[in-house]
């Protein structure tokens, strides 16, 4: 299928690896330009370079932590006017909510939930302007099923959700359409943090902690960065405009509700 978005200029947040990099990568090998932001260079470049060479498309990297507001300048001056934008932070650590001071809780905000927010307030005028925009927040599947040692995350996220289901409403008469992609287990340096969590909380082997989390999902295998990448390109496809203000869940059938 053409998705009708080359030419298109997007940006991706947290693309050096994991969800982030598997977007850019779908979205390059549509014919969009990207422009990819993380905070260590050395494999943000590595990154960069293995887009251009298995697509062609332009990439364009940003040094920055977007948590920041220098951050989220210097990437807004690297791509001014996008027409995607792929919102995406590192999720929170794992822990005991009895362990978390206010700190804790605004640096989970401030990730995973304000700094979505700023992104969203710097891009969605000019797209609604063009009349055109496509953004997609990468959440996570405990805003549907919570999961208890991410409790930073499941409040955090869970905020975002809300602020974006009134907003998607209002942009998608001008063909700017807001949604949320939830992964569930990916095959990510996510993964690594909370199975340790996991290891460090029951007494268990990293073997068996992998193992345990494996078999909660019916698939019966870990996500692929991979296919989350193609689920975020139909997402800002020209066909998905009439989609707006959804919580897509990507979990290989985990969640165990019918709703």
């Amino acid at each position: 299928m053409d998705l009708g978005i080359a030419g298109r200029r997007a940006i991706v947040c947290a693309a050096s690896k994991g969800l982030g990099r598997g977007c850019a990568m779908s979205l390059a090998r549509e014919g969009v330009a990207v422009t990819i932001a993380a905070r260590t260079p050395g494999p943000l470049e590595q990154t960069a370079e293995d887009i251009r060479a298995a697509t062609g498309s332009q990439v364009t990297t940003v040094c920055a932590d977007v948590t920041t507001e220098a951050g989220r300048d210097a990437l807004l001056a690297s791509c001014p006017d996008p027409d995607i934008l792929v919102n995406n932070a590192g999720g929170p650590p794992p822990g005991n909510f009895r362990d978390w001071d206010r700190d804790d809780w605004i640096a989970a905000l401030d990730a995973n939930m304000l700094t979505p927010i700023a992104l969203i307030k710097g891009t969605v005028d000019g797209m609604i302007g063009r009349r055109f925009g496509r953004i997609v927040n990468i959440t996570s599947g405990a805003v549907k099923a919570p999961i208890p040692i991410l409790g930073l995350s499941n409040g955090a996220r869970s905020g975002l959700t809300g602020f974006i289901a009134g907003l998607a409403r209002e942009t998608v008469q001008h063909n700017v359409t807001i949604n949320n992609l939830l992964p569930g287990i990916f095959d990510t340096d996510r993964l690594v943090g909370i199975i340790q969590g996991a290891v460090e909380a029951q007494g268990i082997s990293v073997d068996q902690a992998r193992d345990a989390r494996r078999a909660t999902i019916p698939a019966g295998r870990f996500g692929d960065p991979e296919e989350f990448g193609e689920a975020c390109a139909y997402l800002c496809s020209r066909q998905a405009g009439f989609m707006t203000g959804q919580n897509v869940l990507i979990d290989g059938g985990a969640y165990p509700g019918t709703y």
